[in-house]
């Protein structure tokens, strides 16, 4: 028998390049899984690119809104504005500037690629992909509560017809009982 074990790959710090450093073992062997992927439609469009620097005006803004006097005094939010479309975009997610660039220009090519593709592109389709997982989720929910509804309706159901079954066993054991007493008593003199 034959068994593979892969390490992982080591992660040496940038300060101890210079020096020699004693190789490091894992803790832990990486495990193979044979496992489904967890998003299965794998053939999304690839991300958008960011338009280039010349099409993009960048100003930075004081933020606004919850985060307090850090967030109102500093200027780290970003605005870009595409330059050949118009489109303007703002982001302030974070307190760092560098962090606000890195989105607003993520989302400048995420509304640049709406607007060229339309519904191929990629938030379209994943967004398609979220409705029909929340269209198939609520589905398989109503389905389950219809399911559970019927099993109680049909048990119920059961139910009465047993206490029926009980209550004619009852009035005919009554009606034999009293038949049994009124015989007797004509019997007697």
């Amino acid at each position: 028998m034959i068994t593979l074990q892969l390490l992982r790959p080591l992660r040496i710090p940038l300060a101890s390049l210079g020096r020699k450093v004693a190789p490091v073992s894992p803790s832990r062997p990486i495990s193979l899984s044979a496992s489904r992927p967890l998003l299965k439609n794998v053939n999304l469009p690839p991300r958008p690119k960011p338009p280039p620097e010349e099409e993009i005006e960048e100003s930075f803004l004081k933020g606004s809104g919850p985060g307090g006097q850090k967030i109102n005094k500093t200027s780290s939010a970003v605005q870009l504005k595409h330059l050949p479309t118009g489109i303007v975009v703002k982001s302030q997610a974070t307190r760092s500037r560098s962090q606000n660039r890195t989105i607003a220009r993520r989302l400048l090519a995420d509304k640049l690629d709406q607007l060229a593709r339309g519904d191929e592109s990629r938030s379209a389709v994943v967004g398609e992909f979220k409705r029909k997982k929340k269209a198939s989720a609520a589905k398989k929910s109503r389905r389950k509560y219809r399911k559970l509804e019927e099993n109680q309706a049909n048990t119920a159901a059961a139910e009465e017809a047993s206490l029926e079954e009980e209550a004619e066993a009852d009035s005919e054991r009554g009606l034999a009982d009293l038949r049994e007493n009124i015989g007797s008593k004509t019997e007697q003199p």
